[in-house]
């Protein structure tokens, strides 16, 4: 196992155990804020906001993991078509596109978070709006890794 398959396999672990963690803790504050304004007519303030973050978290961490899996949305019509080698040809091109793209979001959400930086906004709990927001380039940057590496790969 090369060093790249290695860190990956580690990002993997690491993917795995933060969306079980996040999805655990989004569903356990859910449910108390329905039993807290039920039964009690009460919530907690921060509850909602945290919630909304974290289905943020949960669905970018899923992005990067499909990525991972090479499980992301895509459509195959193409290559039922053409010969083995030019499928080789087409996956190499996806591969290249999906790096250009998600290198562009990577910078359009490093350019957001430093926007909102610079704007102050606060979130719950004194938080500032563009911490939980960091998920944004972190998953990104991870996705422009990973197809990077899958196009060299595929390439050589």
């Amino acid at each position: 196992m090369n060093r790249w398959e290695r860190i990956d396999a580690i990002i993997d672990r690491a993917e795995q155990t933060l969306i079980s963690i996040l999805l655990s803790v989004m569903i356990l504050i859910a449910f108390l804020q329905i039993v807290l304004r039920n039964l009690f007519a009460t919530g907690l303030s921060w509850g909602d906001p945290l919630v909304r973050n974290l289905v943020l978290w949960v669905g970018f961490i899923g992005a990067a993991i499909a990525t991972s899996e090479g499980k992301h949305i895509s459509i195959d019509v193409v290559s039922q078509l053409v010969p083995a080698r030019g499928k080789i040809f087409i996956e190499v091109i996806i591969h290249v596109s999906s790096f250009i793209v998600c290198g562009l979001l990577t910078f359009a959400a490093v350019k957001f978070i430093s926007n909102e930086a610079l704007m102050g906004d606060g979130t719950f709990l004194g938080i500032r709006a563009w911490v939980p927001e960091l998920i944004l380039p972190v998953t990104f940057g991870l996705m422009t890794l990973r197809y990077g590496f899958r196009f060299l790969k595929t390439f050589l």
